[in-house]
């Protein structure tokens, strides 16, 4: 039987092989996320973070590591987050956490962005996996009802706020031919302020598999 917590674990310690000294490095959220911030605080480097989850930031401070105010930073070395499900081509889906916002603003400030998964999570089409869409909750019913044409159907997180005080809505049987036309559609939705979609921020994967580590790596071409 596999193992994936022992997959996670064994990729979120190849990961963390990249951070050196003197390193400001983005923690991500969720349980592998979670095993990266382990990993970290056992190399007793010499370096900072900044956190996506007030979860992840307690976390960190708890295992001794320094965490930062991302409000103050404009740009991270390395970040290194989880994914819900990975293609070949670095394109993800998060947010099973409720980070994703904070996630991609971390994820877009780091001049390397790694994702560590188990082998469960690497996909061929990401549309199997659920998308959830951060919403402003003044605008709930109008989003909800903007989402409609672009999923099979869609549910609110019940009793749920983010960091960011928003709701979450996850979306169903949703189309992944063309995800970028998708990800623009969502955000040009009043009220939507962010998504799951991770389409150019990634620039490496650590995966998991059966005891195996596998890294993907981005092409060449600018993100």
């Amino acid at each position: 039987m596999t193992d994936r917590d022992a997959d996670k674990r064994l990729a979120a310690d190849a990961a963390v092989r990249e951070i050196c000294d003197d390193m400001l490095v983005g923690l991500g959220t969720g349980s592998t996320a979670a095993h990266a911030i382990a990993a970290l605080a056992e190399r007793r480097l010499r370096i900072e973070t900044v956190a996506t989850s007030d979860a992840s930031a307690a976390l960190a401070r708890s295992l001794g590591l320094i965490v930062r105010d991302f409000a103050d930073v404009a740009r991270v070395d390395v970040a290194i987050d989880g994914a819900d499900a990975i293609d070949g081509a670095l394109r993800a889906v998060k947010g099973a956490g409720g980070a994703m916002l904070r996630e991609k603003v971390v994820a877009t400030a780091a001049d390397r962005m790694i994702v560590i998964a188990d082998g469960s999570k690497r996909v061929e089409r990401l549309g199997t996996a659920k998308l959830p869409i951060e919403i402003l909750p003044f605008a709930r019913r109008f989003v909800i009802d903007r989402l409609a044409p672009w999923f099979a159907h869609c549910e609110e997180r019940p009793d749920y706020r983010t960091d960011n005080g928003h709701i979450v809505v996850d979306g169903y049987g949703w189309d992944d031919s063309a995800p970028e036309a998708l990800a623009s559609a969502l955000m040009a939705i009043p009220g939507v302020v962010g998504h799951g979609l991770f389409l150019t921020e990634i620039d490496a994967a650590y995966i998991a598999d059966n005891g195996i580590v596998t890294r993907l790596e981005r092409e060449r071409n600018p993100r």
